[in-house]
């Protein structure tokens, strides 16, 4: 059973600087609108637009990258509906399958779309095909767009030589899903870091609540957050992960996510860097 996300988090302690980006979240509906794929492997409650934009105003968070969500499969239609009425404020990351046209991959990005998402996530189904990836990569190259990589962390191995073929940006989501009780000389984590030494990989320090072993206030997990914006300063990027899907323990308050950042980023510099310059070369890249 998957939990509804907190419907009331904390005003954070944290103020955010201006134009602070959350790299990281989604939309799900409403289904009387935008009905959930029947090839979902999970059913998640109504996490309209609206709801998301509250949030974020509550939050402080000035600008956002709305993520497609495998629950709505390769219907980007919710997404692309928030994504026009934040009014260039929002961005966002779509999944498509092998049929996609090019009109459609232009409509994507006239709507704000820069990138496509593709999972190696077990409990989310099948594996992104990698030949269907390939192609992939070569027609939205020309687009600007990066792609998203969501996986777990048991499956680095096998994919970083195959990640290392595609000539784009990558984002890693979640910190590579780590077990953040096993330590900075897990193997997943030292596969990541390598990954990171190449120029082209970008992540995302966010997904505590998932990665945490000891529970909230997923102290653990933050200090990972900590280690990779230390040595990949301007490649780094965080977001909420609202509404949170397939939570099924210690659903997270997003206020007191944003106040982990005090941990992550804990000098101002990092965070204006984590929040603001970064997502803004990836994202906003006309605002520079």
């Amino acid at each position: 059973m998957n939990l509804p996300f907190h419907p009331n988090p904390k005003k954070p302690d944290l103020v955010l600087p201006k134009g602070a980006c959350d790299a990281h979240c989604h939309v799900f509906g409403p289904a009387a609108v935008f009905p959930f794929a029947p090839t979902s492997t999970y059913q998640p409650e109504d996490a309209p637009k609206e709801k998301l934009f509250a949030l974020h105003r509550h939050l402080g968070i000035d600008r956002s990258v709305i993520v497609q969500a495998s629950c709505h499969g390769s219907d980007n239609a919710a997404m692309v509906d928030a994504l026009i009425a934040g009014k260039g404020n929002y961005r966002g990351i779509a999944m498509v399958d092998a049929t996609v046209s090019d009109q459609e991959l232009g409509r994507l990005h006239d709507a704000g779309v820069r990138g496509v998402r593709f999972n190696f996530v077990t409990h989310l189904g099948e594996a992104a095909d990698k030949d269907m990836v390939r192609a992939m990569v070569k027609r939205i190259a020309p687009l600007g767009w990066h792609i998203v990589v969501h996986f777990d962390a048991h499956r680095l191995e096998e994919l970083a030589p195959f990640l290392k073929e595609l000539e784009l940006p990558m984002v890693i989501d979640h910190m590579g899903r780590i077990d953040a009780s096993a330590g900075p000389e897990q193997l997943a984590f030292r596969l990541l870091l390598e990954l990171m030494e190449d120029e082209r990989f970008w992540v995302k320090v966010c997904g505590s609540e998932r990665i945490s072993r000891a529970g909230p206030p997923f102290h653990d997990a933050a200090e990972y957050g900590r280690l990779l914006v230390e040595r990949f300063p301007t490649r780094v990027l965080w977001g909420t992960d609202w509404p949170h899907p397939n939570i099924k323990a210690n659903m997270p308050d997003d206020g007191e996510l944003v106040d982990l950042l005090k941990i992550i980023a804990p000098s101002p510099e990092s965070l204006q860097a984590l929040l603001v310059d970064n997502p803004t070369r990836l994202y906003w890249p006309e605002q520079i």
